[in-house]
């Protein structure tokens, strides 16, 4: 009997231990993604205090307004669409690595836009449209196999559309539109199956 219950005692700290891991791995993973954000709070001019709420000291962003998280309290949505923000983006924005929905339409926001937001592979939709972006579209969007909505357009971006974006089989809509763009749009890939809407750089995809 004696060695039965010693035995246990020797389990008991290792299956705490084990629990205690699990648990601080969703502790860090939301407090990477809070300081990820807290950066944009910080790179962005907020007028209306649309982001009071985005308060680091916070155990997780999940409470904070705009934000949406799953399960895991892993962000999967940042919604300031039509926030009158202004100022530039963060490359930080990379680390969300659960997020599905980025939008960011109809703001002030300028500057490019990070390389590093192609490092979101869960990323279903992309709304940049309606601000001040300027530079080349990154070449790293293609890495979004996921996406099924990428609106970039009413912007200052220049130069091509990168080829990797035809590698996107899911997108649904693109639309490019009101840019700087220059040369021809890419034809193969996904992008044969769009149709052009009044001769602009915006494309839907067929309902067939």
């Amino acid at each position: 009997m004696a060695a039965a219950v010693l035995g246990r005692g020797r389990w008991r700290p290792v299956v705490v231990a084990v629990l205690m891991v699990v648990a601080g791995v969703g502790h860090v993973v939301a407090n990477t993604e809070g300081d990820a954000l807290y950066n944009l709070r910080q790179s962005l001019k907020d007028s209306n205090n649309v982001l009071q709420s985005w308060d680091p000291t916070l155990v997780n962003p999940c409470t904070w307004f705009h934000v949406t998280c799953n399960n895991d309290n892993s962000v999967i949505r940042v919604d300031l669409g039509n926030a009158q923000l202004s100022g530039v983006l963060v490359s930080q924005l990379g680390q969300l690595k659960n997020l599905q929905y980025l939008e960011l339409y109809s703001n002030n926001i300028s500057g490019p836009i990070p390389a590093e937001l192609g490092n979101l592979t869960s990323l279903v939709s992309l709304d940049l449209y309606l601000n001040k972006f300027t530079g080349v579209i990154p070449d790293s969007l293609g890495n979004l196999l996921k996406l099924r909505f990428l609106r970039l357009n009413n912007n200052s971006m220049s130069g091509q559309i990168p080829k990797s974006l035809t590698d996107i089989t899911t997108l649904q809509v693109l639309d490019l539109s009101n840019n700087n763009l220059s040369g021809a749009v890419p034809s193969t890939g996904s992008f044969s199956l769009f149709t052009p809407i009044r001769s602009s750089i915006c494309k839907r995809l067929n309902d067939v």
